[in-house]
């Protein structure tokens, strides 16, 4: 029976198609059964067009959004996404230097320079790291520090500031982190230095974060509303009945989805695709949850820490009580004393007048 997708794109195969080429070849059949039973599902569906394809596979992503083969992509875009003209120039390589721990992360990034010689670097996180601010921060300042560099040695003594331009950094995440949890109803969230008194300065970084899983929600209940919309369905979501309506709504995206099921007609090429995904999912889920820990952790201690200092604080109350009462019981006995001095001395007079009555 005919998928929904196969309906729009003849060249999804079908399931016993694609089942009797695996069970014809013993390295396929054995990849194909390493996986769990859900795994096998799921590689099926978007094989046959039961679901769509998950653009934000590495392979997939760089194929279909490739700056070198098919820059008018990426440049329409970002172009929507920064509200301006965009042209790209060059792609630069990624940076060897990288943050040491982000190398170990699910993070597939391109690097562009536009026309006016901004550096933006496109970002995708299948899950969201924890502290993704400062990571940003980090990975945009070695960004500016490499663009720097680059002007430093290319201009020498005519260099000027001038020179640096702009580094956004656009960060598309498919499963976002807690703190955008908070903000159900946003998913461009787009970040910029601004002096608190109205005075303007570039101070050169921008960053734009995309949940996603956010994006999902919204769209599920509010429909395609424009072309930002059209481009997030088309990178985050892979139900058939919205890539059906974003085709329908957007034709020209009916050609990048037929780039990519081409791609998936060849079994063998598409099962290393997404052998590699699982294998680098299952990876950082791993260190994304020792990062879950050790923020829980940390706030853990945090509240340790503010326990202790209470009950210190309380201690040194108890303390200052103790001697308030350890005073009192001295004035007391002070107080004991002297009534019993002045008991004495009444005795004596009583004594004294005894005996002068006789």
């Amino acid at each position: 029976m005919q998928t929904k997708l196969q309906k729009y794109f003849p060249m999804l195969r079908s399931r016993e198609e694609i089942l009797r080429e695996i069970d014809e070849n013993v390295k396929l059949t054995e990849q194909f059964y390493s996986w769990r039973e859900a795994q096998r599902q799921e590689f099926l569906d978007f094989c046959t067009g039961v679901r769509g394809i998950k653009m934000l596979y590495d392979s997939f992503f760089k194929e279909v959004m490739n700056p070198e083969t098919v820059p008018e992509r990426l440049e329409e875009f970002l172009g929507i996404l920064l509200n301006q003209k965009v042209k790209i120039i060059e792609i630069l390589p990624g940076d060897s230097t990288r943050i040491a721990d982000e190398q170990s992360l699910l993070i597939m990034d391109i690097l562009v320079r536009f026309e006016d010689g901004t550096y933006c670097n496109v970002e995708v996180q299948k899950i969201g790291y924890a502290f993704p601010g400062e990571r940003s921060a980090c990975y945009s300042s070695d960004l500016l520090l490499r663009q720097y560099k680059k002007a430093r040695s290319v201009k020498k003594d005519h260099f000027t500031y001038k020179d640096v331009k702009g580094v956004y950094t656009i960060v598309l995440m498919e499963k976002s982190p807690a703190v955008f949890q908070k903000y159900p109803d946003e998913y461009i969230h787009i970040f910029m230095q601004k002096a608190d008194t109205g005075l303007e300065m570039d101070l050169l970084q921008k960053y734009i974060f995309i949940p996603l899983d956010i994006f999902k929600k919204n769209v599920e209940n509010k429909g395609i509303k424009n072309k930002m919309d059209g481009w997030l369905t088309f990178l985050g979501m892979d139900d058939a009945e919205k890539i059906i309506e974003l085709i329908n709504t957007y034709p020209e995206f009916r050609e990048m989805y037929e780039h990519v099921y081409y791609i998936c007609r060849n079994v063998e090429d598409v099962m290393g695709i997404f052998s590699e995904e699982l294998r680098i999912m299952d990876r950082n889920t791993v260190r994304y949850m020792v990062d879950e820990m050790q923020e829980t952790i940390d706030e853990q201690k945090e509240t340790i820490d503010e326990q202790k200092e209470t009950i210190d604080e309380q201690k040194e109350t108890i303390d200052e009580q103790k001697e308030m009462l350890a005073e009192r019981d001295r004035k007391l006995e002070e107080n004991i004393c002297e009534m019993q001095e002045m008991q004495e001395s009444i005795e004596e007079l009583k004594k004294q007048i005894e005996l002068l009555q006789k």
